[in-house]
């Protein structure tokens, strides 16, 4: 078990992130870094009867040239909070849990947050109390140097490149759309805990190369 991980914040992130934080003793997340555009800092993916869907937080227009993370405000003029509920509830209503976690789920996106940085520590914490992960959380109290410190995957967990966390493996369980698809890896934890339910941790503790 690591002593310590350095993780992004991130919305609803994909079970690597999840992974780490049940393999470690205690979780530090960034929030003095610079926004990164096009990472599951306000994006997830879910898998629908069409394939994938991105589902993404819209920020106000010019707040994240250079903006920290903590200070970057979702354009909540914009109506994403119906669109994920919708694709979520298209996507995984036939899933077996769906009926157990759902309402967990859309109380996050339907709170009326300013930040990102608010929406996404209470989807963490939403999370890990469903999956039962005790992990100890907190946050960075300025901005860490890549390199400087140990467990740093910031920047590892990645919509671009395969899963880096040592230990990981891709988790073969059943999805909803398994047999159009077969299995995809990356999904949002929201993924992994409709069809997986209570059982949730422990294929998160059980995925070792």
């Amino acid at each position: 078990m690591a002593n310590e991980v350095l993780l992004s914040s991130a919305y609803f992130p994909p079970a690597e992130y999840f992974f780490l934080i049940a393999h470690s003793r205690k979780v530090l997340i960034e929030k003095w870094e610079n926004y990164h555009k096009q990472t599951y800092r306000n994006r997830c993916r879910i898998m629908g009867a069409n394939g994938l869907l991105l589902l993404t937080v819209p920020v106000l227009r010019g707040s994240f040239h250079k903006t920290p993370i903590k200070d970057l405000e979702i354009d909540n003029g914009r109506r994403w909070r119906e669109l994920h509920l919708r694709s979520i509830t298209s996507a995984y209503a036939t899933a077996p849990f769906f009926e157990y976690y759902y309402d967990a789920i859309s109380r996050v996106i339907n709170k009326p947050f300013r930040f990102l940085l608010d929406l996404n520590i209470e989807a963490l914490y939403s999370m890990n109390e469903a999956i039962g992960l005790t992990t100890g959380i907190s946050f960075s109290g300025e901005f860490l140097a890549e390199g400087n410190v140990p467990g740093d995957y910031r920047y590892l967990i990645s919509t671009k490149k395969p899963s880096s966390a040592a230990g990981f493996a891709d988790m073969q369980y059943t999805q909803v759309f398994s047999e159009k698809f077969g299995f995809v890896p990356g999904l949002s934890i929201i993924d992994v805990l409709l069809n997986n339910g209570p059982g949730t941790g422990a294929l998160l503790l059980g995925s070792l190369a």
